[in-house]
């Protein structure tokens, strides 16, 4: 099933995607999911980030040649994930825009499979994480490289309000050890062109490594770090995230 979260006069609910059209539940995936009859088509409604996380996590360097063209040379992955928060005020849906900070220098487009929680979840087994796991969506982790490279700013670098598009839709038929294929394109031209099946920690060992740490909550979200090809945008650019299955992430930068 995909779903979506959308806004329809000056009511926003959730609903299942069938082909152009989405069919409206009351309540959320989360909670209380009712069928209804009431179907829109897809250019009636406006698409909104697909959940309002209480948090986001970040992980970095979970692409090996990402973390290479990070300047770390010949990299050795670590003992356990390197994570990061981005406060939910970054979250966007598709279409909205990216807001170039004011102090901003260099910021980067990073594409990214964002796992959406879908159960409280605090000490899970590595094997146990679909029964806690709505679905799949997409994300774009964007990062003020400059400010990043300041003593390790990732809080300030990555939190900016806007920083964080997510959808357009969540995907719930997730597999195991999926191989997702994840584009980037700036403008239209690719940036980013990698896959799933080249994380170096798997979603299952991600969620049980944060989930030891922190109890995730429904709607929480975590991005599961971005292959190699990120590169800058600037005011007036178009960023475009394609996954696998999920759809199209679309967002102008201002």
């Amino acid at each position: 099933m995909k779903i979506a979260r959308v806004k329809y006069d000056n009511s926003i609910f959730y609903g299942e995607i069938i082909e152009d059209t989405i069919k409206r539940y009351e309540g959320s995936p989360f909670v209380v999911w009712e069928d209804t009859e009431e179907v829109y088509q897809l250019d009636e409604v406006q698409v909104l980030a697909p959940v309002l996380p209480s948090k986001v996590i970040g992980v970095a360097k979970n692409y090996a040649k990402h973390a290479e063209e990070m300047g770390l040379n010949e990299y050795e992955a670590p003992d356990s994930p390197e994570f990061f928060i981005k406060p939910s005020t970054s979250v966007i849906g598709p279409g909205e825009n990216i807001i170039y900070p004011k102090i901003g220098k260099h910021v980067d487009h990073e594409a990214e499979l964002a796992v959406v929680i879908g159960k409280i979840c605090h000490g899970i087994n590595k094997d146990d994480w679909q029964g806690y796991v709505l679905g799949f969506t997409a994300g774009n982790d964007l990062s003020e490289r400059v400010l990043q490279g300041s003593k390790g700013m990732f809080t300030r670098a990555k939190g900016f309000d806007t920083f964080c598009p997510l959808g357009p839709f969540i995907e719930t038929e997730i597999d195991k050890n999926p191989e997702l294929s994840i584009k980037a394109f700036v403008n239209g031209e690719l940036r980013q062109d990698g896959n799933t099946r080249d994380m170096i920690f798997s979603i299952g060992e991600l969620i049980e490594f944060i989930s030891g740490i922190m109890t995730l909550l429904p709607g929480d979200v975590i991005l599961t770090g971005t292959p190699d090809g990120v590169g800058p945008v600037v005011p007036g650019d178009e960023v475009h995230v394609k996954i696998d299955t999920i759809g199209d992430l679309i967002n102008p930068v201002l």
